[in-house]
């Protein structure tokens, strides 16, 4: 029997279970019945007989706990027939009772005795990461469909020859970091807080070359950890053009087709490169996109991705762009995220109100939206900042 199987789990574990019958209504039935009513029912004449009905009762419902617990914790362990005996119990989790479940889950879960190829840390919810993306995130239909298609393309393969490896690019508040944060919390049980995802800001993790061996030792040895405690493992580098041109040599032979390192097996895992560089470069297509009178929506990859690969390698300031990542064809997909106009940033000005629960009125998405720089100084089509900033804005028309 391995780790984390059902069938290791501690007999206390169970023991536990079985307590949330004592709970007020664990055993409640439909019209509010308990097996301690039946049990005190005057038909049932002998003490015996009351005492087997209320033991059966009990051994029951407490396999009937245990079975959704089990399959809370291990679905590749949950077969066909349990889940279908679960979808047609003639009863429901009481309230408290499915509370203590989850309290349980999450604990358990915690102690890492239930992670492995089939992690409950990770939840990979490919619907909420499509939902979330139509819905929240404004004026970035190229990023969306690539996002969206190379994540569950990744996530679907049985053994995926490389890590996935996704740059994104773009200015200021046009939605790199907001998409990270979408991602994460669809793909793991805490979001950006998991054990299993890892985030790196250049200027602040690796600010001094002087130490760059010293920053090469410990992300390495940060990279194999986590890729050891938990498969798929994400890594996010903020600021990518701002990193050390040694520690993303370092990172080069994680990110090509192979087997295993050593001993361990880095396929599984997803990077995720965020940059400012590109920024006008997408900007300028964009613009002249407009003056063509062609609307955004139509904008394409191959209308982009050329553009923003032919500014990476000739840009003078960027190690990123400068790199064997970007130069031996190791990152699968350059993202771009394009200047967002004046309607997104209404939109990004709704979701904040939405988002604190706060009333609003189309004059006050107008006043917020009014009160972004736009560039260029004659058309005046995009936000200089994105919709960074907006949520502190709001707070200017609250009573």
């Amino acid at each position: 029997m391995r780790p984390g199987h059902p069938e290791t789990l501690l007999p206390g574990s169970v023991a536990f279970l079985c307590l949330l019958l004592l709970l007020p209504g664990a055993a409640e039935k439909d019209g509010g019945e308990t097996c301690w009513d039946r049990a005190r029912d005057p038909t049932v004449k002998k003490v015996g007989d009351a005492l087997k009905e209320q033991m059966k009762a009990v051994a029951a419902l407490c396999q009937k706990y245990w079975t959704y617990f089990s399959c809370q914790l291990w679905p590749q362990a949950c077969g066909k027939e349990k889940k279908t005996a679960l979808a047609s119990l003639d009863w429901t989790l009481p309230l408290w009772g499915q509370k203590y479940l989850d309290i349980l889950s999450t604990w358990y879960c915690s102690v890492k005795e239930c992670c492995g190829r089939d992690d409950c840390r990770i939840t990979n919810n490919i619907t909420g990461l499509e939902t979330d993306l139509s819905i929240r995130l404004h004026g970035q239909h190229l990023a969306q469909e690539v996002i969206l298609k190379s994540v569950r393309g990744f996530l679907s393969a049985p053994q995926p020859e490389k890590p996935l490896v996704l740059s994104f690019h773009g200015w200021t508040g046009t939605g790199k970091n907001f998409v990270t944060r979408i991602l994460a919390d669809h793909l793991y049980r805490g979001g950006l807080e998991s054990e299993c995802v890892q985030v790196f800001i250049s200027t602040l993790h690796f600010p001094h070359l002087r130490y760059v061996d010293t920053y090469r030792e410990k992300l390495m040895r940060q990279v194999r950890d986590t890729v050891k405690n938990c498969g798929q493992a994400l890594f996010v580098f903020d600021e990518a053009e701002k990193l050390p041109p040694s520690l993303l040599e370092t990172l080069k032979p994680l990110l090509k087709q192979h087997d295993t390192i050593g001993d361990m097996d880095y396929q599984r895992a997803i990077f995720l490169f965020l940059s400012n560089l590109g920024g006008n470069t997408i900007n300028e297509v964009v613009l002249n996109w407009f003056k063509a009178g062609w609307p955004r929506e139509e904008i394409a990859m191959e209308d982009l991705e050329p553009h923003l690969k032919a500014e990476m390698l000739n840009s003078m300031d960027s190690n990123f762009g400068h790199s064997q990542l970007a130069k031996e064809n190791l990152i699968d997909f350059f993202v771009p995220f394009l200047p967002l106009e004046y309607h997104h940033i209404r939109l990004c000005a709704r979701d904040a109100f939405l988002g604190q629960d706060l009333e609003y009125t189309e004059e006050t998405l107008d006043k917020v939206a009014n009160m972004m720089v736009y560039v260029p100084k004659d058309e005046k089509l995009f936000s200089a900042q994105g919709c960074k900033s907006i949520a502190q804005r709001i707070n200017l028309f609250l009573p």
